[in-house]
């Protein structure tokens, strides 16, 4: 059976076989239980996952994938999870597991992927997979690029993040228009942030609402105190500072009375 690419689920099948391979061959699996692809389309990715030891799980909502997966990949049919991923409670679905986490992501929900993976980041030790090249280049953008943004600094502050190699749209079916990049996530081994988590993603979603402006004017919404705006940290942009600044920032905001 032929499965056709679907425009509104961001749809567009590898071809090349040695790249679904190198995608595969990220994965480290050290401390995980299972591997959970995202969005394994006709499967091109899936055969080379099959190979690892923690047994593969599989989600996808498009129907005509799910009927190919079961036809090709028998072994996988009662390991096809037909649900949406940004709406699958994974603690629910896998108890007191570790998730290595992988797929050509769906480019129009990439970036809720990334932020699904933070919202499960105590289960998700690891995460390879290949973006729209410029999400990639965001996600292990440095301080001071002109891409360095929220996704960044969120997803650094507990992963750290490396730009493998970037794929060309000639390579898929249909063709993009843009180029695709595969990244590596590793989860840092502390990954608890000494500063309250739920401030620190709120300052740093603020700031870079305003990214051109200074932190003095783009956190305006927290009512800092006069003592606080003296501090010589208010006189930068977000985009200058690195992760563990974002840290002390937070931190300075907690301790503002």
């Amino acid at each position: 059976m032929t499965v056709k690419a679907k425009k509104h689920l961001g749809q567009h099948f590898l071809t090349d076989e040695s790249i679904a391979r190198d995608i595969a061959h990220l994965l480290k699996c050290s401390s995980s239980d299972i591997i959970l692809e995202i969005g394994p389309g006709t499967g091109v990715l899936t055969k080379y996952l099959s190979d690892f030891d923690p047994p593969l799980y599989v989600v996808e909502i498009d129907t005509e994938s799910v009927a190919y997966l079961k036809t090709h990949y028998l072994s996988l049919a009662d390991r096809i999870i037909e649900k949406d991923i940004l709406k699958l409670d994974l603690e629910a679905l896998f108890p007191r597991q570790s998730i290595s986490l992988t797929g050509n992501y769906p480019y129009n929900i990439s970036t809720q992927i990334v932020f699904k993976m933070l919202e499960y980041k105590s289960m998700i030790p690891e995460m390879a997979g290949m973006f729209q090249k410029e999400v990639a280049q965001r996600i292990c953008a440095q301080p001071g690029s002109k891409v360095y943004g929220i996704l960044s600094v969120l997803t650094q502050a507990f992963y750290d993040c490396s730009y493998e190699f970037t794929v060309p749209p000639d390579v898929f079916n249909p063709p993009p228009r843009v180029e695709s990049g595969v990244i590596y996530l590793k989860r840092k081994e502390n990954f608890s942030l000494s500063c309250d988590e739920g401030l620190f993603f709120k300052v740093v979603k603020t700031a870079f609402q305003q990214r051109r402006k200074t932190l003095r004017n783009s956190l305006k919404t927290f009512q800092l105190s006069d003592n606080l705006k003296e501090d010589s940290i208010f006189d930068r942009r977000p985009e200058q500072l690195a992760v563990q600044e974002f840290i002390s920032l937070t931190l300075l905001l907690q301790g503002d009375t």
